[in-house]
């Protein structure tokens, strides 16, 4: 037996949200978190989900009218803390590169009210191949032809305006989004009316969320189903910490009142606190992790956590190279770091490192080249163990180890210029670690600077790329530690 509204009985609400993105993410966080106002009475509203990229889920959310299971699962004031349930905010998915019409016909609805977003710190951005006919390759571009197509179907009526809030991990999200909105109006010669309605009517909000969230249990799931008593396709693991942090005008938290029932949803004037804790300790902290554990042969979060060197290393990253860059007081960074570890130790969840790993790239320089480039700064010397995760970086984009295929999963020029570089410059030849550190350290578009001008930072990185390359994860970890 599927899971669908033959099985589980649910509530009808009408169509409020617009949301860009399907993933386990997304459903895990902001769609549980509409799920839980609709329990207590306070938004009534469903989320019309689109599918930003062409292949996507929402062929089979559609097949499961919406509904999947949540489990959360983790440690709350000491205790510790596992649920399910099946969540049904969602009414329906919209891929618009097969259904283009049915995806525009949603902005006539006067109920749409909310944009959500989660396209990856890689989604928004101006496509300059994007045009006003036909359909948009970027999300921005996307967003900008649908909210042109309301202003118009409604005659600029004011009232008629959406609250957007990007759940994408890049500083300021809401102005990013808004500035490319901004841009496209001009290129794509759109009346200043629109431009206006955009600019006054519509409240682009920055938002910080923080949830980890493993996925898909692809390893269990036939368990799973078997005790769920259905089969569902789309079951998300999440843990059971919780935070969105949401910069808006006070009366935004009117219309979406999810800090009245006691969730962890947080509107402020100025989020920058909370974002730059966030982003340099927990995500800084997972990226920094990724190919140093990878390489070294564990595959989970918690696995590396425990594990004695691995552990050691990811802490002392931590409490040595990255807190001491953060101007905020240090009893409150501590305390954030501590809570983060006891995160990495949840017993309950399998987070895999691969899932990290997605566009490690970019989420290196968004979440760990901050602090690399504040602790030169402030100390005027290399961080030895941030230094190190850029080397681990770079090799662990090489895509295999010993012959074992690495799934990365990045845009693919990159994934072909690391391999261009990896399969021109063979260990075997003199210099090869320094011609491929400078390659990519110089590489402008994934850094925005030319990082070969740091003072010696091409050469650690090449160091530590040669005792990886010759010695292996296992020993080279004991140098830098």
């Amino acid at each position: 037996m599927n899971l669908s509204k033959e099985t589980i009985s649910t509530t009808k609400y009408k169509e409020r949200v617009l949301q860009f993105g399907e993933g386990n993410f997304l459903r895990a966080f902001a769609d549980w978190i509409i799920h839980k106002m609709n329990q207590d009475d306070i938004f009534n509203g469903s989320i019309v989900v689109v599918q930003p990229i062409e292949e996507g889920l929402v062929s089979t959310l559609n097949e499961q009218n919406g509904l999947y299971t949540l489990f959360l699962q983790g440690i709350n004031e000491g205790k510790q803390i596992s649920s399910c349930e099946v969540i049904s905010s969602i009414s329906r998915g919209i891929n618009p590169y097969t259904d283009y019409n049915d995806y525009l016909e949603t902005a006539k609805n006067e109920d749409m009210r909310f944009i959500i977003s989660n396209t990856t710190e890689s989604g928004i951005y101006l496509e300059p191949e994007d045009e006003y006919a036909g359909i948009q390759k970027s999300f921005p571009g996307k967003l900008t032809k649908w909210l042109h197509y309301r202003f118009k179907h409604f005659e600029g009526d004011i009232n008629k305006g959406m609250i957007i809030m990007p759940c994408e991990l890049i500083n300021r999200n809401g102005d990013k989004l808004k500035e490319i909105i901004l841009k496209l109006i001009d290129i794509w010669k759109l009346e200043d009316s629109f431009k206006v309605w955009i600019i006054n009517h519509n409240e682009f909000c920055n938002t910080l969320v923080d949830r980890i969230v493993p996925g898909y249990p692809r390893d269990r799931i036939e368990e799973i189903n078997k005790k769920l008593g259905y089969i569902d396709r789309l079951v998300v693991e999440g843990e059971y910490f919780h935070l969105w942090v949401i910069e808006a005008p006070s009366w935004v938290k009117k219309e979406f009142p999810a800090d009245l029932i006691n969730l962890n949803v947080k509107f402020v004037n100025d989020m920058t606190l909370y974002r730059t804790r966030k982003v340099r300790i927990l995500n800084g902290a997972h990226t920094s992790l990724v190919p140093v554990s990878y390489l070294y042969g564990l595959r989970t979060v918690r696995d590396s956590i425990m594990d004695e060197s691995i552990g050691q290393y990811i802490t002392d990253t931590i409490f040595d190279e990255i807190i001491p860059t953060l101007s905020l007081p240090k009893a409150e960074l501590d305390n954030f770091a501590n809570a983060v570890i006891d995160r990495f130790k949840n017993p309950y969840i399998e987070h895999y490192l691969i899932s990290i790993a997605l566009n490690s790239i970019s989420k290196y320089k968004t979440r760990v080249l901050p602090s690399l480039l504040s602790y030169i700064e402030d100390k005027n010397e290399l961080p030895q163990k941030l230094v190190f995760s850029l080397a681990s970086l770079i090799y662990f984009y090489k895509g295999n180890i010993d012959g074992e295929i690495i799934p990365l999963n990045d845009d693919k020029n990159i994934l072909d210029n690391f391999n261009n570089l990896w399969n021109t410059y063979k260990a075997s030849q003199k210099g090869s670690y320094e011609i491929i550190a400078s390659a990519i350290l110089s590489n402008k578009n994934y850094w925005d600077i030319d990082l070969t001008q740091i003072n010696g930072l091409k050469e650690l990185v090449a160091h530590y790329l040669e005792i990886i390359d010759k010695q292996g994860m296992q020993k080279a970890i004991k140098e830098v530690l």
